[in-house]
């Protein structure tokens, strides 16, 4: 049997990778070293947050799913900045991170013309510089039109703390100790980078009363287009912040050389995140701050797992319980999970084109942070226009190319092609030079149509959008042909805006462009 397209790989990009070309009548296999783990979130327990959220909305308004499992899946909501302008609002939910893996599976699972198998892919089946299919661990071959590889950081992948080095991926799963090679091989150029994560502390050791809470939104919210915002806002689990201290930085300080980046390891050739350092690199670069932020995170309503956002570090474990219990509120607390820094493979991204095929080998396609990315919502819509383009390509049709003004998956893509990457790649909203139109609000009104175009949006899905698009133009009409004038009456209610009085008539389409009138809906 040869199938349509094999993705190797189940984490966020891989799963947007495999129901795209399986919603689009493709036979795909998806190709995951443990089934169990698909969609896990090995990192952080959100989805969305700045920039991020918008690409969540981008990614449900072309037919992926991440923002329809979110939305099922969340403990809180909350719209960042909307104090400030509409640009950078975007959406984060805290998702439930036990729940959120199991949802996504029973997706997969249950998804027509799309099969599971577990276990590693250790070679390419390469012809002519075309793939043709994988090689599994075993040694069985398994033929395909396309293959679209979604490794995350399981490539050669090597866990560090202290003075020790693991290799193995997130949970201790196996990596993949060959297919990096196998691309080197290839005439890929490789690369190697490295990433973190913080502590997990049991939340019925932390005093909560010494930390700040931090609640959800108590207006409802939806990544997604198709869902309704009808959860119970008062049901929402709250998070936490509290902050480094003086006896923080002084512990790090004076353990700095058991860091493994910092002489614990001197082997190490990855490159961090620059926009999400480990408390060592905040400790030593800004060293003019008394203190540092941190987010306490619920993880799961199934667990009493709680994530220190902002504390990753690479240090010893013992040392990693001072500087736990020397944060307020968590003098007293118990580590359940050591945080730890991953070292892993990745491919210069300037070798792969705007669809995401690689230039090296025709029908060979990459998602996710093997292309040097960082973050599920990076990986997530990475994967769904891998999985697109390469369902296009097997369709003998155009392929979909967003351009930077479509969206930020447009900048992401157009970033990583053209200027490569020195360290893990994040989305910022400073990164996108359209923002004003790339909002979180009109993310529909900018890719639904292409969804349509591909086969992922269906026609109840299109019909909604034709009609919020007529409703929109109407509105319009309205404004620009009705006209008030200075009244008293008029300028009295102005004055409680308050705005400047009218001396002349305006259309009500010229009045709202002033930055203090509204509509209400």
């Amino acid at each position: 049997m040869i199938y349509d397209c094999i993705v190797v790989g189940g984490g966020h990009a891989g799963c947007e990778a495999s129901l795209a070309t399986s919603r689009m009548g493709l036979k795909t296999l998806l190709i995951t070293g443990n089934i169990n783990n698909i969609a896990d979130m090995p990192c952080n327990p959100s989805i969305g947050g700045s920039a991020k959220g918008i690409v969540v909305r981008e990614i449900d308004a072309l037919g992926g799913e991440m923002g329809k499992n979110a939305d099922k899946t969340q403990i809180q909501m909350k719209m960042l900045n909307h104090k400030k302008g509409p640009a950078v609002q975007a959406l984060r939910a805290q998702a439930d991170n036990v729940v959120y893996p199991k949802m996504m599976q029973e997706t997969l699972k249950n998804q027509e013309n799309l099969e599971l198998l577990e276990s590693l892919v250790e070679d390419l089946i390469i012809e002519n510089n075309k793939i043709n299919g994988v090689i599994l661990e075993e040694g069985t071959k398994i033929f395909s039109k396309t293959v679209i590889l979604t490794t995350g950081t399981y490539l050669k992948s090597d866990i560090l703390i202290g003075d020790t080095r693991h290799r193995e991926g997130p949970h201790g799963e196996r990596p993949s100790q060959h297919l990096s090679d196998v691309l080197k091989r290839l005439g890929f150029s490789i690369i190697r980078l490295k990433t973190g994560t913080p502590q997990r502390v049991d939340k019925n050791t932390i005093h909560f009363e010494e930390t700040k809470r931090e609640d959800g939104d108590m207006i409802p919210y939806t990544f997604s287009f198709d869902n309704e915002a009808n959860y119970d806002v008062t049901n929402q689990v709250p998070c936490y912040l509290t902050y480094t201290n003086e006896k923080t930085h002084q512990i790090i300080k004076d353990n700095l050389t058991k860091s493994s980046m910092y002489g614990g390891l001197d082997d190490i050739k990855g490159i961090g995140p620059r926009y999400c350092p480990s408390i060592e690199d905040k400790i030593v670069r800004f060293a003019d701050k008394e203190r540092h932020q941190l987010f306490l995170e619920p993880t799961s309503l199934e667990s009493d797992e709680i994530y220190i956002q902002g504390f990753s570090t690479s240090m010893p474990h013992d040392i990693q319980e001072q500087m736990v219990h020397s944060l307020k509120g968590l003098e007293e607390a118990k580590i359940l999970k050591y945080a730890y820094a991953i070292e892993y493979d990745a491919i210069y991204p300037t070798q792969i084109k705007q669809t995401l095929e690689t230039k090296v080998i025709e029908n060979l396609y990459t998602a996710g942070q093997i292309n040097g990315t960082s973050g599920y919502e990076e990986a997530a819509c990475q994967g769904l226009m891998a999985g697109i383009n390469a369902g296009l390509k097997v369709l003998g049709k155009e392929p979909l190319i967003l351009k930077r003004s479509d969206g930020y998956i447009g900048v992401l893509i157009d970033d990583l092609v053209t200027k490569g990457v020195r360290d893990p790649y994040r989305l910022l909203t400073s990164r996108a030079e359209y923002r004003l139109l790339l909002r979180h609000d009109n993310a529909d009104l900018r890719l639904r149509e292409y969804g349509y175009q591909v086969g992922l949006i269906h026609e109840e899905q299109y019909a909604k959008l034709t009609a919020k698009k007529s409703q929109i133009q109407e509105l319009i009409e309205l404004l620009k042909t009705n006209k008030i004038t200075p009244t008293r009456e008029v300028n009295e209610y102005l004055k409680t805006i308050p705005t400047a009085l009218l001396t002349d008539g305006i259309t009500l389409y010229d009045l709202l462009k002033r930055p203090e009138i509204h509509i209400e809906t």
